[in-house]
């Protein structure tokens, strides 16, 4: 009969898993030791439970396969806490599996102080996550394994816990029949819907995260070329069509606000409308709100739809394209991108400088919580779906690198992050050496918490706190074997960026001012 760490494997490689980060601890080895027997899925170990649960996501966001991480009890399972958040924000599908101590030493409702002990782990990943479950029995640690993946990958997607008792993962179990769901997605009636893009003039999309997730790029770009509608994409749905009607800037740049302002219909597929797009909903609510979300109430809470229909954003696109009447185009989306790009250069020549250093790409680019990070998640051009991942579902400082790492698993990565947020998890760089994944760090340095210390300076506050002792980040890379480049200034980060491959870091020495996409500079008037 086999034990239940490799019945726990089983049923990840069932369910086409074929990488888990992790962290080993004295709860959790008997999942490394099965790893070693098990040949389909490749076990990648970090330096920090936090970095494993990032990278998890990273792969995720970066493949839109289910992204796992396993770590040990307790305080293992605690450092997961910001990275699951984040993955819960964005709607990540993560699956973070931690062990707890043995059942048999368990008393319900006493703290007895066994090692890694907690009153209530689970409890402390309820906030975080789509669902959470602890393995009852070690005969159901396949059963709940499937559960758990299910509940991940099911629209909408999400960060879930699962928690096995070590000792169930050493006990013989059954064999366990494993059964995959296929989602099945049905249209509702489109009868309203139509009736209101029929009415329209000046339709504009708004396509989310959801949309990303979904596949629903072609269906989305099929359907603005009906309506002759721009398409705004927030922060996570970058790169989702190659359609001539995507507007290449953020909704925080005037000429792009004006378009939601003077749209007589927004059709918002995959979006909930969170702050940090609308300015903290200072955007006026459309005259008239058209909503396709999985969750009605998702749809809703912020905006209030006119009609919403529920379902899969990319088969009720599809199907509103095919149904509606063509429309006359009444938006130069050509000429708005053409303003936004004056725009972006006459604010930030040197910001210009790195975007146009990442200009046609193919690698995955993953941004930090940081100035540069900023500029690329408001003004890059992304030319593929799921060609950027940014952490501004949570806003977690400290995402990039170790996200990247998961991300470049998959695909050759560029991850941009500040000296800040990089020391976050920098102990990570001996995984990058020792997994030698294609992942190039590009480390803007300026000194400290650029944005933090702006914001100080904004509010006429001492600076404090905010500028600090930095290592030489070239040498720091080259003594874990990673060869690095230092430069002044982004005039030669593309010439360099060509030359990269493999593990390597380019350190920019650069201070940027932030991006009209910072809330210190929203247009929109008493923003906070």
């Amino acid at each position: 009969m086999p034990k239940g760490a490799e019945s726990l494997l089983t049923v990840l490689a069932a369910h086409d898993v074929e990488v888990v980060f992790g962290l080993p601890g004295v709860h959790n080895l008997a999942i490394w030791e099965a790893l070693e027997k098990h040949l389909g899925i490749r076990m990648i170990g970090v330096r920090h439970e936090q970095t494993a649960v990032y990278a998890a996501d990273g792969y995720a966001r970066a493949t839109g396969k289910l992204g796992v991480a396993v770590v040990t009890t307790g305080p293992g399972a605690a450092n997961t806490l910001g990275a699951t958040g984040e993955a819960w924000a964005s709607g990540s599908p993560v699956l973070v599996i931690a062990t707890d101590i043995p059942s048999t030493l368990r008393r319900p409702g006493v703290y007895r102080g066994v090692l890694h002990e907690t009153r209530d782990q689970k409890a402390m990943f309820t906030p975080v996550t789509k669902a959470s479950f602890d393995v009852p029995s070690a005969q159901e640690i396949a059963a709940y394994t499937g559960k758990a993946v299910q509940q991940a990958t099911q629209s909408p997607h999400g960060p879930v816990y699962l928690g096995v008792p070590t000792d169930f993962l050493s006990a013989e179990v059954p064999h366990h029949a494993i059964t995959k769901v296929a989602p099945t997605h049905e249209v509702a009636d489109l009868t309203e819907a139509e009736q209101l893009i029929a009415r329209s003039e000046r339709p504009l999309i708004w396509a989310g995260g959801g949309a990303a997730r979904s596949g629903a790029g072609p269906a989305i770009g099929a359907l603005a070329a009906k309506l002759q509608a721009p398409i705004i994409t927030t922060y996570g749905a970058r790169g989702l069509t190659d359609s001539p009607h995507v507007v290449r800037g953020p909704v925080h740049a005037p000429p792009v606000g004006k378009l939601w302002d003077d749209a007589d219909l927004v059709i918002a597929i995959g979006t909930d409308f969170d702050g940090m797009m609308t300015q903290n909903w200072l955007q006026p609510k459309p005259r008239t709100l058209l909503a396709v979300n999985i969750d009605k109430a998702e749809a809703d809470k912020n905006y209030p739809a006119d009609v919403t229909i529920e379902g899969d954003a990319a088969t009720v696109s599809a199907a509103l394209a095919a149904v509606v009447a063509t429309k006359q185009a009444a938006v130069d989306v050509e000429a708005v991108n053409a303003e936004v790009r004056a725009l972006a250069e006459a604010d930030s020549p040197e910001a210009m400088k790195l975007l146009q250093a990442l200009e046609g790409t193919d690698a995955t680019i993953v941004a930090d919580m940081c100035i540069p990070g900023y500029w690329i998640g408001g003004f890059h051009h992304v030319t593929k779906p799921r060609g950027l991942a940014y952490p501004v579902g949570w806003g977690t400082l400290g995402f990039g690198f170790p996200a990247a790492i998961g991300a470049a698993v998959a695909h050759r990565t560029i991850a941009v992050v500040g000296d800040g947020g990089f020391l976050f998890a920098c102990g990570d760089l001996a995984t990058l050496k020792q997994e030698g994944l294609l992942l190039t760090i590009v480390l803007v340095d300026d000194g400290g918490y650029g944005m933090l210390r702006y914001d100080q300076q904004v509010a006429n506050h001492t600076i404090s706190g905010v500028d600090l002792t930095r290592p030489d980040f070239a040498r720091l890379a080259e003594s874990f074997g990673i060869p690095a480049v230092t430069l002044n200034g982004f005039d030669d980060l593309r010439s360099t960026l060509d030359e990269t491959s493999g593990p390597s870091m380019i350190v920019v020495n650069a201070s940027l001012k932030p991006p009209i996409t910072t809330s210190p500079r929203w247009y929109r008037k008493n923003a906070t």
